[in-house]
């Protein structure tokens, strides 16, 4: 398991599968290195720094339990940070990342998002 740190990386999971949940959106995209990779990212309109690196070391522990057994191997997995995230209990946490694994791993992810400036 290793970590996604190049900027394509992260534009090219965009591309992939989405699964949205309260406290965060997780993205799986094949890889062409065929190894589980991840990554996490959490956007300034979340917090100041403490607020987002509190949420990053979440994040960066649920994954490191929930990837080995729950991952898509041969996938990259971003976890996008939400606004209420930090406020979630970690336990919830836990199962919602766990649904989330087991939605992309069959393959059901959410429609893609609208564009800004379209309508229904």
């Amino acid at each position: 398991m290793s970590v996604l740190t190049r900027r394509a990386d992260f534009l090219s999971a965009n591309r992939g599968l989405r699964v949205a949940r309260p406290g965060f959106v997780l993205l799986v995209n094949p890889n062409r290195a065929d190894s589980l990779r991840y990554g996490i990212t959490v956007t300034k309109k979340i917090g100041n720094a403490v607020v987002r690196n509190r949420m990053k070391r979440r994040f960066r522990a649920l994954l490191r339990e929930l990837l080995p057994q729950a991952g898509l191997s041969g996938h990259d997995h971003v976890l996008i940070g939400r606004e209420g995230g930090i406020e979630r209990d970690f336990a919830k946490l836990r199962e919602e990342l766990s649904a989330a694994l087991a939605r992309a791993a069959e393959g059901k992810g959410d429609p893609p998002r609208r564009k800004p400036g379209t309508r229904r």
